[in-house]
């Protein structure tokens, strides 16, 4: 099963298994990273799950949608690397995948 490396706001570091057709979102939260709040269930219509992706796997990502920038845009915390979670669906290519739950706004 392909992973996903998860870096909580407190730094740490963390492995979890991630089935293929779930979104990053999903399998965050399914690992029980609470402070991933995703409020819309995924809808593309809030930031609560706003991460920052390791630049190694930009490549491998969908394209950002115009919904998707303009939310981010409301965040203190975006950098080049932000992504929202629950636009990501997770593949076997991502494996390994690491990312960073970006600081609550």
């Amino acid at each position: 099963m392909p992973k996903l490396i998860v870096t909580n706001r407190a730094g740490e570091e963390t492995t979890v298994d991630a089935g293929e057709g779930l979104t990053v979102m999903e399998a965050i939260r399914d690992n029980g990273f609470d402070e991933l709040l995703a409020l819309c269930g995924g809808c593309c219509s809030c930031a609560t799950c706003h991460i920052q992706v390791d630049p190694a796997f930009a490549d491998k990502l969908p394209a950002m949608s115009e919904d998707e920038d303009d939310l981010l845009e409301s965040s203190d915390y975006r950098t080049e690397t932000s992504r929202l979670s629950c636009q990501i669906p997770f593949t076997d290519d991502l494996d390994g995948l690491k990312v960073t739950i970006a600081p609550e706004d």
